[in-house]
């Protein structure tokens, strides 16, 4: 079952269901997208076209973040739980999966590989930070196929990283890309992630905000978000 939110559609499942189904996916061995969405990328997707037909397209979208959740129950889905990008990848890391890490500043990757393997005992094929031009993309490509990864996590950004997945796709021979957002900044430790308690009571974006006043501008499209999903139904 899908909620559709702001014109996309977004999975309605738990994260056991989530996992289960980058299995599936990895087993048919079709090259697909998997993303992650908040409440800042749905606002984003609602008026940037190219990414809402891109999250319309992928293998799965899941909620990550309470506003999500949140939209979609008051939009009447059965909305189980909140299912965020770095939990899931924290979750696949106990299947024996093979990962490699594209993404965020030089040395980041290294460092949430390492600190990965040693936390998670998870399976890493190869890194490379996020920092490259057109004419390096065939190389990064290659080294991603030859290093025989099953999981390939993206970390640009929305909705960068959602774009390069899609577009390239048709060369990857990895079956899941996840577009990962800032998850190698919290697997090397360079941002903390909320206590439990607040992840429980669905403030880890204040947390964030506070942590990173950068951010704060942010927060404005939460208000924006809500009255859009309340305007929509």
């Amino acid at each position: 079952m899908k909620a559709e939110i702001l014109g996309v559609n977004v999975d309605c499942l738990t994260m056991n269901d989530a996992v289960a189904k980058v299995a599936e996916i990895i087993l048919n061995k079709k090259p697909s997208l998997v993303a992650t969405a908040n409440a800042e990328m749905l606002m984003l997707a609602n008026s940037d076209i190219e990414l809402k037909k891109i999250l319309n397209s992928a293998a799965m979208v899941t909620p990550d973040g309470a506003g999500t959740v949140w939209a979609a129950r008051h939009l009447g889905y059965d909305m189980p739980e909140r299912v965020a990008g770095v939990d899931l990848v924290t979750n696949l890391f106990s299947k024996g999966y093979k990962f490699y890490f594209f993404g965020a500043a030089p040395g980041v990757a290294e460092i949430a590989a390492e600190n990965s393997q040693k936390k998670y005992n998870a399976k890493i094929a190869g890194t490379r930070n996020g920092f490259f031009s057109v004419e390096d993309e065939p190389k990064i490509i290659s080294d991603i196929n030859n290093s025989g990864a099953e999981i390939l996590l993206v970390g640009l950004g929305v909705p960068k990283q959602e774009k390069w997945i899609f577009n390239n796709l048709s060369k990857l021979n990895v079956p899941v890309s996840i577009g990962v957002g800032g998850t190698f900044d919290v697997l090397a430790g360079k941002v903390k992630r909320a206590p439990r308690w607040m992840q429980r009571a669905k403030l880890e974006w204040l947390f964030r905000a506070l942590l990173q006043p950068s951010r704060a501008g942010r927060l404005v499209a939460l208000p924006k978000f809500v009255y859009n999903v309340v305007k929509s139904k």
